[in-house]
């Protein structure tokens, strides 16, 4: 009887492949690492979890490592896909077995994403397209770690001319000169702006400091006749409108 047990334990640890997925591909880790680019050609991305992912993504930079324990470790420790491929470079170089070539591939993972939510943006009017900008925008800081402020140029049709960061401070606080702002806007032609920073504790309410910040460069930007339409605090999963809330 204990015998039969234990065989069937060690059985339970098997990766059992479908059918489909397991005509034709070899035994062992080339083998699994068939059966999941096939799953994904087959039946599309929502077919894999955040360890295949992570996995497909890794042996695609380190084809004779065991990229299982990796991606298991990534999401022991960033609890999830998103979270990991945005960490930042020095935490994933944390984890056991994460080299450059590991790194590389989720830092290129993530800025084809955030390269993709931006080509949304594209050619748009920001202002009719407010759930794709806020879209971008909570990829590119929700998980920021530091306070970080951009600020969106427009053109004369509300088009993106550029999202740029002019600054990246401490958790709680990040320096911001209003004339730096305007300079920038008429070296672009600028002709309005959408400033953006994030609060790392996730909750986007706006300090005084905030508030008096923005006013400030509303006033700069009025006398060269730059419009600020609207400042935008990113937090985890939630934002804030400074005009939606009137503070504007």
């Amino acid at each position: 009887m204990s015998r039969r047990k234990g065989l069937s334990e060690q059985l339970d640890l098997v990766e059992m492949p479908s059918a489909a997925e397991g005509a034709g591909t070899p035994p062992g880790a080339e083998g699994h690492r068939e059966r999941l680019r096939q799953r994904l050609l087959s039946a599309g991305p929502d077919a894999l979890n955040d360890q295949d992912l992570l996995e497909i993504i890794l042996f695609l930079a380190l084809p004779r490592r065991d990229t299982k324990s990796i991606a298991k470790a990534l999401l022991a420790r960033f609890g999830s896909f998103a979270n990991a491929v945005a960490a930042p470079l020095n935490e994933l170089r944390s984890i056991e077995q994460m080299k450059d070539a590991g790194c590389a591939a989720l830092k290129a993972v993530h800025a084809a994403a955030l390269r993709l939510a931006k080509a949304e943006l594209k050619d748009r009017p920001l202002l009719t397209n407010w759930d794709r900008l806020m879209d971008y925008l909570n990829a590119v800081l929700a998980r920021e770690r530091v306070e970080q402020f951009r600020v969106l140029f427009l053109d004369t049709r509300n088009h993106l001319l550029a999202d740029e960061a002019q600054a990246r401070g401490t958790v709680n606080h990040t320096p911001v000169y209003p004339r730096e702002v305007v300079k920038r806007a008429l070296e672009l032609q600028a002709t309005a702006l959408i400033l953006v920073h994030n609060h790392p504790s996730g909750d986007p309410t706006p300090s005084r400091d905030d508030i008096a910040m923005t006013r400030e460069v509303r006033d700069a930007a009025g006398v060269l006749n730059i419009v600020l339409h609207d400042h935008v605090i990113i937090g985890n999963g939630r934002w804030l409108s400074f005009r939606r809330e009137g503070l504007l």
